[in-house]
């Protein structure tokens, strides 16, 4: 019994633990729901790097219009297609997220944050702060975890309720 005992405390220890920190990196704030902020790790050297974060909102619409981090010169929010096996990125001056809606950013296609002239290349562990500005509603300050691409987005759709 004592051997099954310390298997149980252990799965508890462990459960709660990942609960803590699951449940720490969700923001709600002004009737939005920022989940799961993550930025992909970058080549040594590497001039720009890129964060997601779900987006969701309450009975209004919100527009983010503007973000910075002390990690690179210039945050943007851009939009990549491919199209005819051409990839194509463009800056948005603003990015909307209907009333009632939750707007998903991913590696691999869509929008994101364009974290320009890196001061530094994102390692896996690195964490960092990141200010959200949006039209209408105060802005927020984030903390970004730098995973790779595959373990950011399932963690943030494993928050999606």
């Amino acid at each position: 019994m004592p051997r099954l005992f310390r298997f149980f405390v252990f799965l508890l220890i462990t459960g709660l633990v990942f609960t803590t920190q699951t449940s720490a990196h969700e923001t709600k704030d002004n009737g939005l729901r920022l989940i799961h902020p993550f930025a992909t790790p970058t080549p040594p050297g590497a001039p720009n790097g890129a964060a997601y974060v779900d987006i969701s909102t309450d009975d209004d619409p919100v527009s983010l219009v503007a973000a910075s981090s002390p990690v690179s010169k210039v945050v943007e929010i851009h939009d990549m297609t491919m199209k005819d096996g051409v990839m194509r990125m463009r800056r948005l001056d603003s990015l909307e997220v209907a009333a009632g809606e939750t707007l998903k950013m991913r590696p691999g296609g869509g929008e994101h944050l364009m974290l320009i002239g890196l001061e530094q290349p994102l390692k896996v562990g690195d964490r960092f702060p990141i200010t959200l500005e949006f039209a209408d509603r105060d802005s927020v300050t984030l903390e970004v975890w730098v995973q790779e691409a595959d373990e950011g987005s399932q963690t943030a759709d494993q928050h999606e309720h």
